[in-house]
C-alpha cells in the first residue's frame, strides 16, 4: 500500500512535471512572438524613418546642386552686367570725347571764319 501511494505520488509528479514543461514552453513560445510582434512593429517605424531621412539627404544634396548653379549663374550676371556697365561708361567717354573734338572743330572753324574775314575787309589784299 505504501509502495502503491508512493508510485502514485510519483506518477503525479512526473504529470505535473510534464504539464509545467509544456506550459513552460508554451510561455517561452507566446514571449517570443510577443517581441518578434514588437521588434517588427519598432521596425516600421525605423524603416520608415530611415526612408525619410534618405529622402532629406537626396532633396539636401538637389537643393545644394541648385544652390551651387545659381551661384555660378548670378556670377555670370555680375560679369555681364559689369561688362555693360563697362561698355556704357567706354560709351559716355567716346561721346565725351566727340563732343570735345566738335567744339574744337567749332572754335577753328570760328576763328578761320573770322581771320578770312578780317583778311578780306583789310584794304590792300586783293
Amino acid at each position: 500500500m505504501l509502495s502503491s501511494l508512493v508510485k502514485e505520488h510519483q506518477a503525479k509528479q512526473a504529470a505535473k512535471r510534464t504539464t509545467q514543461e509544456q506550459k513552460r514552453k508554451e510561455c517561452i513560445s507566446a514571449a517570443n512572438d510577443l517581441t518578434q510582434a514588437l521588434v517588427d512593429h519598432l521596425n516600421v517605424g525605423v524603416a520608415q524613418a530611415y526612408l525619410n531621412q534618405k529622402k532629406l539627404d537626396a532633396e539636401a544634396k538637389l537643393l545644394h546642386q541648385g544652390a551651387i548653379n545659381f551661384s555660378k549663374q548670378t556670377q555670370q550676371w555680375l560679369a555681364l552686367v559689369e561688362n555693360f556697365s563697362s561698355a556704357l561708361k567706354e560709351i559716355g567717354d567716346v561721346e565725351n570725347w566727340a563732343r570735345s573734338i566738335e567744339n574744337d572743330m567749332k572754335i577753328i572753324t570760328n576763328t578761320l571764319e573770322r581771320a578770312y574775314e578780317t583778311t578780306r575787309d583789310q584794304p590792300g589784299s586783293n
